[in-house]
């Protein structure tokens, strides 16, 4: 039994991650190689390997001629009673499997073999590390800052290193030799020098991830991030619902004291997170993402993705935030186009008055009357035309009471006479 072989095998499995059957078959195909070199053929040449003993033999499939013949090729051929040494009971013209000691192979053989175990073992690492990475890609990694390749840095994952771009570092975030840090893995490619991985410190999605990392809600589904906005290294915005109504979404993420948050803005190098709670009105939330500032009407308009916002005047500036901050971001949480407008300024703007969108509404409205419940009874036309008809009804019914009582005291008249 080859234990040296074995033991260097499991290591192999061990600490580069590589299958028993892929380095048996790097020996097989090492084996093919000396050979091919040593007798300038392997067509014909088998390999059997012990799975179990690491024991290995090599056999080259000759035929069989009479002992009177020469063989022109004694790797191809083999005379009679040297065959029957291997297999009694064959005949001239069968094919026979003649064993090959491996001894016999030349340095430069060797040395091929060697370099082609090599190259598998290489090859199948390669291909273990992009397996492995390639399904943490879109997670976050803890890697350590390992050199600066002009301002890119080189960061190692532990198996392999991967690229942290200039574009995809926190503006005025320092980054030292041994520094620890979490990175986002944007993409994993595999080319001929191993997998190529690019990471990155200012992705949303490492926000959303170190979340989930931390708060126990959000991990078992209790708690969703709807959605997220950020400025890397200034401020970020994240929107949370929670599915279960006695779990406060935003006390989730924040946790006692703070400890949840804190954890993700210290990794972050102080970056501010406001944390809001996600409403499927728009109005409602356009108005918690523009927190801290309060907000006195919001006139939202769902078809054109558009909102007029007032505010009140000492408010005006935290609405807004600095450079715009606090807007910017919230129209990117929410999706709508944010106009923000103190209530002096709303005064004299159309649509950021209420009456404007009540005015409205009353055009809209059919005119006539209606109940106490809003029910439409009728038109005031329709009424009036009604109450006319029924004024012409009533003097005609008056005329025709002053002819029967004409026409009764004319008879009265005429018997008056007569008697």
């Amino acid at each position: 039994m080859n234990k040296e072989l074995m033991e260097a095998l499991d290591m192999l499995e061990k600490e580069k991650n590589i299958s028993k059957e892929s380095l048996f078959e790097a020996i097989e195909n090492s084996l093919m190689t000396a050979c091919s070199k040593h007798f300038k053929k392997a067509y014909n040449i088998k390999v059997e390997i012990d799975h179990e003993t690491c024991e290995y033999r090599l056999f080259a499939e000759k035929e069989v001629i009479p002992d009177d013949d020469e063989p022109i090729d004694k790797m191809t051929e083999v005379c009679l009673s040297e065959a029957k040494e291997a297999d009694p009971d064959c005949e001239v013209g069968d094919l026979v499997n003649i064993e090959i000691q491996s001894t016999e192979f030349t340095r430069i053989a060797t040395q091929n073999a060697k370099n082609v175990i090599l190259q598998k073992i290489r090859e199948e690492e390669r291909n273990a590390i992009y397996r492995e990475y390639s399904d943490k890609e879109h997670q976050v990694v803890t890697g350590v800052v390992q050199r600066f390749i002009g301002r890119n840095v080189s960061v190692n994952l532990g198996r392999t290193d991967a690229l942290l771009n200039e574009k995809e570092q926190i503006r005025g975030e320092r980054y030292r030799i041994m520094d620890r840090m979490k990175v986002y893995v944007l993409e994993v490619r595999d080319s001929n020098r191993g997998p190529r991985i690019m990471v990155s410190r200012t992705h949303p999605e490492l926000v959303k991830k170190l979340f989930e990392q931390e708060v126990t809600e959000i991990k078992d589904g209790t708690v969703k991030i709807v959605g997220i906005a950020r400025e890397p290294g200034s401020r970020s915005k994240i929107a949370v619902y929670s599915y279960n109504p006695n779990v406060d979404p935003v006390g989730a993420c924040v946790g006692v004291n703070g400890s949840r948050v804190s954890m993700i803005v210290d990794e972050l190098n102080g970056e501010k997170i406001d944390i809001i709670p996600w409403d499927d009105n728009p109005g409602n939330l356009i108005q918690n993402a523009l927190s801290p500032a309060k907000v006195v009407h919001v006139f939202a308009d769902p078809e054109e993705q558009t909102a007029n916002v007032v505010v009140p005047d000492k408010m005006l500036s935290l609405a807004i935030g600095k450079e715009g901050q606090n807007a910017r971001l919230a129209a990117r949480l929410t999706g709508y186009k944010i106009d923000i407008k103190s209530e002096t300024q709303a005064k004299d703007a159309p649509g950021f008055r209420p009456e404007d969108y009540l005015d409205d509404e009353y055009d809209d409205e059919e005119e006539g009357y209606y109940d106490e419940d809003g029910m439409y009874i009728g038109d005031p036309e329709e009424d009036y035309e009604t109450e006319y008809e029924e004024v012409e009804d009533e003097s005609d019914d008056a005329e025709y009471e002053e002819v029967e009582e004409e026409e009764y005291a004319e008879d009265e008249e005429e018997e008056y006479v007569e008697e």
